[in-house]
């Protein structure tokens, strides 16, 4: 394998031609290169580079406490709000804790150094780019001093645990300085804590090594070991690192440890490097070999695939209304690169600055599951990477008892109590205040995404031993939670809707609005999520043949949930209980759970109900999104089946959550009325991800009973293909052209598949293909079969115009 143009794989390929530049956090526009337990940022600086080294398990800052014993405080809540007190009732949970002197905060990354190249030029430089090929984790920055061409190219590998890094010039020999650095905080306020930090680096040069340590706050060291590999070259020590010179390429490996000693680690990590006796492109080949075959499982392409535009004229067109379809390729396609980038099965889930923070204590950091977690992992079950999902079972997995105890302290309850907010090895709760504390739904909703693993790659070990434990512990707490009513239903109390107040509990203008009065009762979300825990719950443990003496009590909770309330304007409402207005003014979407993310029904199945969600969609203030909820807007308007909405709401969050290098940011810090309004713009990759499961939705719905093709593709995706997208049983690739009116779809069984089809409604003389596939036609939709096939059965359908031996009109 030699070296490749980075440009000629073009639609998987970002082009920018400018470098880093925010200012006093490049880190945010660096290109990002990770192997899911170790990331680089790359900045992509001439003369003085900067390569951000993280490693995934590498955290500080957590404060674990002894949660106390409140749960008395469940009665005294309900008293209160059954008085219609809810603003008492509202912070009586979190006073409680707070006068027990209960202290917790929940840790941060921290970065692990700075890997620095300083090679001055001798003219200015011209034709500069940096690529970042997504096929293959590869980045790569270029340019011209005068006659000579530099290059520099660096992948984190899969496959040899380490950063591999190649400066090279075509004619002019090298002469760099390298060396690993203590990374410095932007952040004036954290200054003091960073200088403690950095008193504890160490540093040494040993000929062609490198090594580097700091001591985190628990007393273990973090850091790395450096090789310089320079055939026919000259290194010497200089100005605090390795200089090169004599050589027109250098070769730079990098091994990197966490929670250690360095006197352990550096002898260790010094002979792994002495051991690598491989070649740039022959490392990049193992690579790839596993990096690609996670990014290449499904491929997309809109159009005819001829623009080459670099990433920010892309952005520029997309400034004057419509986003180009290179963009949204590049879009769907940087979300999963960021996710296996970020994420190994038996590693740590990805967190929202993913393996690629910048600073210390960096603004919501940590793992949130009140949207965001999940969020990050919606596209993966149908994009085909299923199995890294496994980190977020194993993060959440790890901590159960915590969360048993919290259930029993905080509520009285049996089962799990899962806080929104938690980091590795801290589960208790960590955001005192009563939008966090009073909401009990992180379990329920987080047990969506045990069942659909199961769902998608038929693990029945996995289904009985951590699917429906975790699901079973979920249950357990809402079993206790509930009340019944006089009227024979449950209510739920205290309720959250996050994270939003009812609009007659909002104060007035000037006055902080952030969360002022969330807790109500009879929030539609809770009683979603509880519907949808309860019915997979069942419908697992008769397949798994487990549990099965609970069955008759699940569904007696199952009938005694009240239906859904839709209000005078004809939308459904965000909280049952009549004490509660609508507030329109606001980011989340969590009242339509029941449609999206949840697949309780189908607009085929209850039309009316259906429309009822599509109003309250239509509600929400533009003015109030963030990058993330725009990217769930667009999911929601695709489960809608309104791909020209779904694709306006990604083109407004191109326009104003967008960096250069693709990161997506929580809000639009330019002001210009299309985001909420707010002086910093964390980076939050969850949108990076969410506009992956957007585009996936606007092409493909799969449930375990309906596939339904093409249901909101935008009239301007005229054509395109999709190849190994992900049913439950199998996979589903298609194309269609729109000027021409062809369409066609190929579904193969990899297990017994028993499933409806919808077609899309565009084109018609539908004929099946498929040898002793059964099939039949079915009355749901216009253009619709049911098909049952066994493992290894291939159907194809296409609207051709004859019909053959083995095909039959649909």
């Amino acid at each position: 394998m030699g070296p490749m143009d980075p440009a000629a794989n073009h639609r998987n390929v970002l082009l920018l031609k400018y470098p880093a530049s925010w200012w006093k956090n490049k880190w945010r526009e660096a290109l990002p290169a990770g192997n899911g337990t170790i990331g680089a940022s790359v900045y992509g600086a001439v003369q003085d580079e900067t390569v951000l080294l993280n490693h995934a398990e590498l955290w500080h800052g957590g404060r674990a406490d002894t949660l106390p014993d409140v749960s008395g405080t469940l009665p005294q809540t309900r008293q209160l709000m059954d008085e219609g007190r809810y603003m008492e009732a509202n912070w009586f949970l979190t006073n409680a804790l707070k006068d027990e002197g209960y202290e917790a905060r929940m840790a941060s990354p921290v970065p692990l150094a700075d890997l620095k190249l300083s090679m001055p030029g001798e003219k200015a430089f011209q034709g500069y780019r940096r690529y970042l090929d997504m096929t293959t984790g590869e980045i790569t920055v270029c340019w011209k001093d005068g006659s000579a061409s530099y290059d520099r190219r660096l992948f984190v590998s899969r496959a040899d645990q380490m950063i591999v890094y190649r400066v090279h010039s075509d004619r002019r020999s090298i002469d760099a300085i390298v060396r690993l650095d203590f990374h410095a905080s932007d952040n004036p306020n954290k200054a003091a804590q960073v200088q403690e930090m950095k008193q504890t680096m160490d540093w040494k040069i040993e000929n062609e090594y490198f090594y580097y340590a700091v001591q985190n706050e628990d007393g273990l060291d973090y850091g790395a070991v450096l090789r310089i590999v320079a055939p026919g070259g000259r290194l010497a020590g200089e100005k605090g690192g390795i200089r090169v010179t004599e050589t027109t390429e250098a070769l730079i490996l990098v091994k990197v440890f966490a929670n250690s000693e360095r006197e352990r680690e550096w002898p260790l990590l010094k002979q792994e490097l002495a051991d690598v006796d491989r070649g740039y492109f022959l490392l990049l080949q193992d690579h790839v070999k596993l990096h690609g075959e996670l990014f290449s499982r499904v491929t997309l392409e809109l159009g005819n695939g001829a623009d080459v535009r670099s990433t920010e004229e892309l952005l520029l067109d997309s400034y004057d209304g419509e986003a180009p379809m290179a963009l949204l390729e590049k879009l769907w396609a940087f979300g999963r690169y960021l996710y296996i980038s970020a994420t190994r099965e038996n590693g740590l889930p990805m967190p929202l600055y993913g393996l690629w923070g910048g600073d210390y204590r960096l603004m919501w950091c940590h793992y949130m599951a009140n949207e965001n977690i999940q969020m990050m992992n919606w596209h993966a079950p149908v994009g085909g990477l299923a199995p890294l999902m496994k980190a977020l079972f194993r993060h959440y997995g790890s901590l159960m008892d915590i969360f048993r105890d919290n259930a029993r302290k905080l509520y009285g309850c049996r089962g799990v109590y899962i806080p929104a907010g938690t980091t590795p090895g801290i589960g208790s709760p960590s955001q005192i205040v009563p939008v966090i504390l009073n909401w009990t739904g992180a379990a329920g909703w987080l047990a969506r995404h045990y069942y659909d693993y199961y769902l998608f790659t038929g693990d029945l070990v996995f289904l009985q031993e951590e699917a429906l434990p975790f699901m079973r512990e979920a249950a357990r707490f809402y079993e206790d939670f509930l009340i019944e009513g006089g009227d024979g239903y449950f209510r739920m109390y205290p309720s959250v809707s996050p994270e939003n107040t009812p609009g007659n509990y909002m104060p007035e203008p000037g006055q902080p609005q952030d969360h002022p009065m969330p807790t109500t009762v009879n929030a539609t979300m809770d009683f979603a999520v509880i519907k949808e825990l309860f019915s997979n719950l069942i419908e697992g443990s008769r397949t798994a043949g487990i549990y099965q003496r609970y069955i008759p009590r699940w569904e007696d909770i199952l009938r005694r949930i009240p239906s859904y309330q839709i209000n005078e304007e004809g939308a459904i409402k965000e909280w049952m209980h009549p004490a509660f207005e609508e507030r329109h003014n606001h980011r989340h979407l969590s009242h339509i759970y029941p449609v999206f993310p949840g697949q309780e029904f189908t607009r085929e199945e209850r039309p009316e109900l259906f429309r009822a969600f599509e109003k309250a969609v239509d509600q929400r203030l533009i003015g109030a999104q963030t990058g993330w909820s725009m990217a769930h807007m667009a999911s929601i308007y695709a489960r809608l089946g309104d791909g020209q909405k779904a694709l306006e709401s990604l083109e407004i969050l191109t326009r104003s959550c967008l960096m250069n290098n693709l990161f997506t940011v929580h809000n639009d810090w330019r002001d210009m009325g299309i985001s909420m309004n707010k002086p910093q713009a964390p980076v939050q990759l969850d949108a990076n991800l969410g506009i992956t499961h957007a585009i996936q939705e606007m092409l493909i719905y799969v449930s375990p009973r309906i596939v339904k093709l093409m249901p909101a593709v935008p009239a301007r995706w005229e054509r395109g293909s999709v190849n190994g997208m992900r049913m439950c049983t199998g996979s589903v690739s298609f194309e269609w052209d729109r000027t021409a009116g062809r369409f066609r779809t190929e579904l193969r069984a990899e297990r017994a598949t028993d499933v409806t089809v919808i077609l899309p409604d565009e084109f018609a003389g539908y004929v099946l293909l498929g040898d002793d596939v059964d099939y039949h036609r079915s009355s749901i939709h216009r253009f619709t079969c049911h098909i049952k096939m066994e493992p290894g059965q291939i159907l194809i359908i296409h609207n051709g115009k004859e019909m053959k031996n083995n095909e039959q009109t649909a």
